[in-house]
């Protein structure tokens, strides 16, 4: 009898649960993927319940157990557990899988302060990381992250931050983590977020930490906020790391019709993708997994700044759409798109754009 772990076992993963009294009346799987809904159930085995599939085309994979009259558990037989904003997600990897190397460079000594923004929006909480021993006063550029927070928990930004600047990969800066406290109004193309976040937030910041225009980096709907903002009041920010953007269109994400703020998101893709100039040229990143749903409309929108003259990277990454697989390619796409704003190890640059293709 096999040991009772999940494995990934030649060109199968498979997936075991402990059950010898066959107490449970059934298991499913839960996985990003979007597998048939048949391939997802398990089989009595002597030992419990077991099922196989098919290795996946991507590099890990985050799962759950469904287990009849208990829920969603993580896997009991497998110590790989990764949390998230929706909780805690059992996790494997496959073949190829590397974690980043920065994740074990000792960070530099930093400082987290909160900042609180008043706004028309409402307070936006705000925490300022930066490098100790810097008086605030000093220069530095900055960098803005939607669901910062978040970023900091689960993608580790703050210890990307501590280890590239360790490592001499970047200059010293300050990481402003922002907080949404409406996420889903304020992040789907909500004029009055755009507003709030050019006129009020960006400010408050420089005005507490000497900067110049910073970068804004968003994953999934705060990629989408994020490009809305640079769109709404051009040159605010000097470059944009979008991830996984929620750039939705009716004819790539008919799926999504049911979101409350579809028409909103959707109306702002429309308007980007059938302009005939863009407001601003900031350099952009972009990444998206290469089997996630998001991924269509990122190389459809990719596509279409590039057309608008804006230098734009695309790097689709064999993952899905959580904070494990955006952190696992800050180094090295959001290290290039900050070296190629901010210049040199001085953190001088131009942030203009070069006008290369998608």
């Amino acid at each position: 009898m096999p040991a009772v772990q999940s494995a990934v076992e030649g060109a199968e993963v498979v997936f075991r649960l402990g059950d010898a009294a066959h107490a449970f009346t059934g298991v499913r799987l839960w996985q990003e993927l979007g597998l048939p809904s048949e391939l997802l159930e398990f089989k009595l085995v002597d030992y419990g319940w077991e099922l196989r599939l098919p290795r996946p085309s991507v590099h890990r994979m985050e799962y759950l157990f469904d287990i009849a009259d208990l829920g969603m558990r993580t896997d009991p037989t497998n110590p790989r557990v990764v949390g998230g904003a929706f909780g805690d997600h059992s996790w494997l990897p496959l073949p190829g899988y590397v974690e980043p190397a920065w994740i074990a460079v000792p960070p530099i000594a930093s400082t987290l302060a909160p900042l609180t923004v008043d706004a028309p929006v409402g307070p936006v909480d705000v925490q300022v990381w930066a490098p100790d021993g810097i008086a605030p006063t000093f220069e530095l550029p900055l960098l803005l992250s939607h669901d910062g927070p978040e970023f900091a928990s689960y993608a580790g930004l703050t210890q990307y931050a501590g280890a590239m600047i360790a490592s001499g990969a970047l200059p010293p800066f300050r990481l402003a983590l922002i907080r949404p406290t409406a996420r889903n109004l304020w992040y789907a193309a909500n004029p009055q977020y755009a507003e709030a976040l050019t006129q009020d937030v960006v400010p408050a910041v420089q005005a507490q930490y000497r900067s110049r225009r910073p970068v804004l980096m968003g994953a999934s709907l705060g990629a989408l906020a994020a490009l809305h903002a640079e769109w709404t009041f051009p040159n605010t920010f000097s470059g944009l790391f979008l991830q996984s953007g929620s750039f939705f269109t009716p004819q790539t994400d008919p799926q999504e019709s049911k979101f409350e703020y579809y028409a909103e998101v959707t109306g702002f893709v429309e308007q980007v993708l059938t302009a005939t100039a863009a407001p601003s040229a900031p350099p952009v990143g972009m990444t998206a997994g290469t089997t996630e749903e998001n991924v269509h409309n990122n190389r459809v929108m990719a596509a279409r700044l590039a057309e608008l003259g804006l230098s734009v990277t695309l790097d689709e990454t064999p993952d899905m759409h959580n904070f494990t697989a955006w952190r696992d390619v800050l180094d090295p796409d959001l290290t290039e798109l900050l070296r190629q704003t901010w210049g040199g190890a001085d953190g001088t640059g131009t942030g203009r754009a070069g006008g290369a293709g998608a």
